[in-house]
């Protein structure tokens, strides 16, 4: 499918990727479509909605540029996901909103959806446990998955390595870097989920393609304390 297609160019993650340079997005927990908002005027290339336990062609139906399946485990399970993601004859996705194409271009046809959305949907697995790692280059391998994205918190219990205080034990340091190596060997982009924008920048660095650095919660937490700090009067410690 062409590149400059308007659906393509609607998906701003994959446009970063096409530009072969890191994207920066923000990962949100809380519930509405108002957080929704605010995190995309942020500036951020991309905002992924935590439905842990939704429908991958419910989200596609209401308009989402890319799905991310959470806690993958085996080859098997990567192919029945791309299945979900795509229309026939790449897979079995039933044509349900005929609104979808709203999302990507207002004046676009669900005709021109049902043709261009197998190219600029963005499939997407994350690697979190230990039977996804040990399978790693076959997942990498899988023909319709876009995007690898690394778990590190519940990668690192599941291997044994607790991410304890912030720390990162070696192992799972070197764990992930033999998932990258193995994403960048078969052609894929990687993403990871960062605690920082500072971490964010040395993940970007090593080569992750695709970077959350904030969780809505946790930024809201943090910026009202800090006002309230202020507020008091409340110097803020020094190390």
């Amino acid at each position: 499918m062409d590149e400059s297609s308007s659906l393509k160019k609607a998906n701003q993650l994959m446009a970063a990727f096409h530009a072969g340079r890191p994207s920066i997005g923000a990962w949100q927990m809380l519930p509405g479509s108002n957080v929704s908002r605010v995190l995309a005027r942020s500036g951020v290339d991309w905002v992924l909605v935590d439905l842990e336990h939704g429908n991958i062609g419910g989200a596609l139906d209401c308009g989402a540029h890319g799905v991310l399946i959470p806690l993958l485990r085996t080859t098997d399970e990567a192919r029945q996901v791309v299945q979900s993601a795509k229309f026939p004859p790449k897979g079995r996705r039933g044509y349900g909103n005929p609104f979808t194409f709203e999302r990507f271009d207002p004046k676009g046809t669900s005709i021109q959806y049902l043709q261009e959305a197998n190219d600029a949907i963005l499939t997407m697995v994350q690697i979190e446990t230990k039977e996804a790692f040990e399978s790693i280059d076959e997942i990498a391998g899988v023909d319709g998955v876009d995007v690898l994205f690394i778990g590190p918190f519940d990668l690192g219990n599941n291997l044994g390595h607790p991410i304890l205080n912030g720390d990162m034990s070696p192992e799972l340091k070197a764990a992930i870097g033999k998932i990258l190596a193995a994403t960048k060997k078969a052609g894929k982009k990687c993403g990871i989920l960062a605690t920082s924008g500072e971490q964010g920048r040395l993940y970007a660095e090593q080569g992750f393609d695709m970077i959350s650095v904030t969780i809505d919660y946790s930024t809201l937490e943090t910026c009202t304390e800090r006002e309230v700090r202020v507020a008091k009067g409340i110097r803020a410690s020094r190390p």
